[in-house]
């Protein structure tokens, strides 16, 4: 909770010294299943979405929320801030993403980003990468993804990422998708996941783990 404080702190501050030249946007969703990094978090279930950022082109903060199914959790709050430089055609991402589940603190964690990403064409590659501060959780998730309008209404975008969990192993996971927007403010994303945890090495979890297999999640957003 101290954590959860301090970052919340920390985005108000970049909130009030930015105002005057900032730009607030929120957005909401309802997704068939929220996938994050190729585990279901709602029990393969629909989830509601919803979330606020704040930017002046070089400082961000933001806040994120999701109804999730994870044993006695039913909601996830997620915190992030940072910045946003560019050297020549390259745009860089460096910040901090705290994950709270107020519903049991333990799960809690909070991870540094480091990203980037560069024009290609009328489309885009980049690269991201993840760690956790906690010893307890010792992780990163690295990650290559890219993304090409096909036309004003529709656009493609994947990534193929690694998961490592210290003292666990190591899986990967993929994602392919397509987005139309229905109008300026609305749009639909089909996308398809999978992972090859079930033939890592994650002892009980290897064989049928359901909310690791493939799927395809379908999700309407609205972002004003």
């Amino acid at each position: 909770m101290k954590k959860l404080l301090l970052t919340a702190a920390a985005a108000s501050a970049l909130f009030v010294a930015g105002a005057a030249s900032a730009e607030v946007n929120y957005n909401v969703a309802l997704t068939s299943d929220y996938v994050f990094r190729g585990i279901s978090q709602s029990d393969e279930n629909v989830a509601l979405q919803g979330g606020i950022d704040w930017n002046n082109n070089l400082f961000y903060a933001g806040g994120w929320a999701s109804t999730v199914d994870l044993a006695d959790i039913d909601y996830e709050v997620d915190l992030y801030a940072g910045v946003k430089p560019t050297a020549g055609n390259f745009n860089f991402d460096f910040g901090v993403v705290y994950y709270a589940y107020p519903q049991e603190d333990d799960a809690n964690a909070t991870e540094l980003k480091a990203a980037v990403t560069y024009p290609l064409g009328a489309g885009s590659v980049g690269a991201a990468y993840y760690t956790n501060t906690d010893d307890t959780f010792d992780t990163y998730y690295a990650e290559v993804n890219g993304a090409y309008p096909i036309n004003d209404k529709f656009a493609v975008s994947g990534a193929f990422g690694t998961q490592e969990i210290a003292d666990a192993g190591s899986y990967n996971t993929w994602n392919l998708g397509v987005a139309y927007n229905i109008t300026e403010n609305y749009s639909v994303d089909l996308r398809y996941h999978d992972t090859d945890f079930k033939r890592s090495d994650f002892g009980a979890f290897d064989e049928g783990y359901d909310l690791v297999k493939e799927r395809v999640a379908v999700t309407l957003k609205a972002a004003f």
